[in-house]
């Protein structure tokens, strides 16, 4: 009998708060956070390769990292070499000589830019500068260095200036101005 009068009030409670009773506050509805967009990476698949014109010059730029791309944190040093050759059209036997090659990286993310890390610059140590003419080409590794933990890629902007010989024995030069522009994704540091 004790059992049945428990029995009793309970279903003379009226109908259970879950089963779809619509007084009150709604519930908030979630949402999920804003994903950032992807960031482009030109080094995503190892390397790349560019063609930059400049006047007469024409040069073949390939880009790499020896550093594996999920190991370009905001903290780490991040070498990008570059190997160039140029061809100079039209070809009447004149030379083409880098003079000087200038890195300079700025970090930033989907909100904003950061202040740009020192640009690094390679001035030839010969003159008028290193032959670069096809087949003898360029090498050199820049480093991007630490950036704000904040910055989820860094634009690399790659300034090449040449000088081309006016005739094939000329002691006269043009000079031309190359640019290049690299977007790498700089990778989220682990916790811990």
């Amino acid at each position: 009998m004790a059992l049945l009068a428990l029995v009793l009030p309970l279903s003379a409670c009226g109908q259970a708060p879950w089963a779809g009773a619509t007084t009150g506050t709604p519930a908030p509805a979630t949402s999920a956070a804003p994903v950032a967009p992807p960031v482009s990476n030109d080094l995503s698949g190892g390397s790349t390769q560019r063609t930059l014109t400049a006047g007469a010059v024409s040069a073949t730029v390939n880009y790499w990292s020896t550093l594996r791309m999920d190991r370009w944190t905001a903290t780490a040093v991040k070498p990008v070499s570059l190997s160039m050759v140029t061809t100079v059209t039209p070809n009447d036997g004149q030379k083409v000589y880098l003079q000087r090659a200038t890195m300079t990286a700025i970090p930033a993310n989907a909100t904003q830019t950061f202040a740009p890390l020192d640009p690094q610059v390679d001035q030839a140590t010969v003159s008028p500068g290193y032959l670069v003419l096809a087949p003898y080409s360029y090498s050199n590794t820049f480093n991007v260095g630490a950036v704000p933990a904040e910055a989820t890629y860094v634009t690399i902007q790659f300034d090449f200036d040449y000088l081309v010989q006016t005739t094939p024995t000329s002691t006269e030069f043009a000079k031309q101005t190359a640019s290049d522009t690299l977007t790498v994704a700089i990778a989220a540091q682990n916790a811990g």
